[in-house]
């Protein structure tokens, strides 16, 4: 290490003294190390967070509530926040009394869904983020709506089994409730099953907030592309009268 310290020109002709200079002490080479480390795990973290809830759109751009899972097979009256925990077999049960009259169908031609066009009082309305969407009523929480779209979760494996197609259901139903109904919003299951036409799964479920309760239907239905649409009904209990809507819905969501 002296030869780092003598001069580059010739020596002078005095006597040569030998000069020590004394060792820096050498860094630690671990420490850069160990910064590295907690920097990737720091960063892991803060991906991981960002990959579990891709694709919500939070109400008024507010943090989205931790989910709290609920067992698998869990009955319809088992607390959920619809990420985890529909049982894999409940029927819907039809609701009583008499339904709007059917006008047509739509076709999502953006989703490649089609479902019942429903008329008076459900009208066609631009509303993101769906493709597609029949409105009752005024743009506001508790919504009156039908609306169709691509499942916005992007960090699910592309579905091969009904548990697959049941997994990004409840998922769904995790974003609606957190996007879609009152601040603070629960779920309960009240259906669980394939798809009446094609394949898929098909979540029926009791929105309760502050206030009030809604009925929801949500499904996810396979169209050829790496993650499914989906078709999301909710009706509040203000609006009783059209909960037998959703029986329409039921029977008649499939791929285009």
């Amino acid at each position: 290490m002296g030869d780092d310290f003598l001069p580059s020109h010739e020596a002078p002709t005095a006597p040569f003294q030998r000069v020590v200079v004394p060792e820096e002490p050498r860094p630690d080479r671990r420490r850069p190390l160990i910064l590295l480390g907690a920097a990737a795990a720091t960063a892991a973290a803060v991906a991981g967070v960002f990959a579990l809830f891709s694709g919500d759109q939070p109400r008024n751009g507010a943090a989205a509530p931790a989910p709290t899972p609920a067992r698998a097979g869990a009955s319809p009256s088992a607390a959920a926040t619809g990420l985890t925990g529909a049982p894999e077999s409940l029927p819907y049960t039809a609701f009583d009394g008499g339904t709007s009259k059917i006008t047509g169908t739509i076709a999502d031609k953006h989703s490649l869904v089609s479902y019942p066009h429903l008329g008076k009082p459900w009208v066609p309305k631009n509303y993101a983020p769906f493709a597609v969407a029949q409105r009752v009523g005024e743009v506001a929480t508790p919504h009156t709506l039908i609306g169709s779209a691509m499942v916005p979760i992007n960090d699910l494996p592309v579905p091969k089994s009904e548990a697959d197609y049941r997994r990004y259901a409840e998922r769904a139903v995790g974003w609606a409730l957190r996007t879609h109904f009152p601040e603070g919003s629960t779920a309960t299951w009240t259906a669980s099953q394939k798809l009446a036409k094609g394949k898929g799964w098909l979540l029926g479920f009791t929105a309760t907030y502050q206030g009030g309760t809604s009925q929801g239907l949500l499904a996810v239905v396979e169209v050829g592309k790496k993650k499914p649409a989906m078709l999301l009904a909710a009706v509040p209990d203000t609006r009783k009268e059209l909960w037998p809507d959703l029986n329409t819905l039921v029977k008649g969501v499939r791929k285009s």
